[in-house]
């Protein structure tokens, strides 16, 4: 007998993203359309991107992906089958960390790498602007303050529409909260 149930992602109903935006609360995570260990290509690249269309098509309105994860592969392959992107589609990536090798994680919150790291995200996802750009992880080597404060400038830029954090203690998000809410202060001093 065919299933005749509809799937629909917007069945879980809505959440906020920021004051501006609403996605459907079900949304993908793209983690793992890398190959083994979240490294390299996958063994069936298009089969990748079917998921990725199939996602939408049941009403997915929130991607999120990392430069990390590949690094570089599920970025790639969001963009190579979805762009140009639905209207509503929010894409959400990470930066803050490099991987140099098979199941190796190493953060990098110097100002200079989240700036190349959000570069290239933008050039393989295909964007002018990153709708949700998360931090991450925390590196022990650089204050959380410098490196959010350089996400900051980005988003002031027009480069980050909203500014996250994935993997943060409470203590670190609350330095994180003053960070933003600081940077957005000046901001609005500064306009006319």
């Amino acid at each position: 007998m065919k299933n005749t149930t509809a799937t629909n992602a917007a069945a879980a109903g809505t959440i906020a993203l920021g004051e501006d935006s609403t996605v459907n609360r079900t949304g993908f995570g793209a983690m793992r359309l890398t190959g083994p260990g979240i490294w390299g290509e996958p063994a069936d690249p298009e089969e990748c991107r079917r998921v990725l269309r199939r996602a939408v098509e049941v009403g997915v309105t929130f991607i999120d992906t990392a430069d990390s994860y590949g690094p570089e592969v599920s970025e790639r392959l969001i963009a190579e089958a979805l762009h140009p992107y639905p209207q509503g589609l929010v894409i959400g990536t990470k930066g803050g960390q490099v991987r140099p090798g098979p199941g190796r994680w190493t953060p990098v919150g110097r100002p200079e790498h989240l700036r190349q790291a959000l570069e290239g995200s933008l050039r393989r996802l295909r964007l002018e602007g990153i709708d949700l750009y998360q931090f991450h992880r925390p590196d022990p080597a650089v204050p959380v303050e410098e490196s959010v404060g350089a996400l900051a400038e980005m988003k002031r830029e027009g480069k980050i529409r909203h500014i996250g954090v994935s993997n943060f203690s409470v203590a670190q998000l609350e330095r994180v909260r003053q960070v933003a809410e600081h940077h957005a202060h000046r901001r609005r001093a500064r306009q006319p």
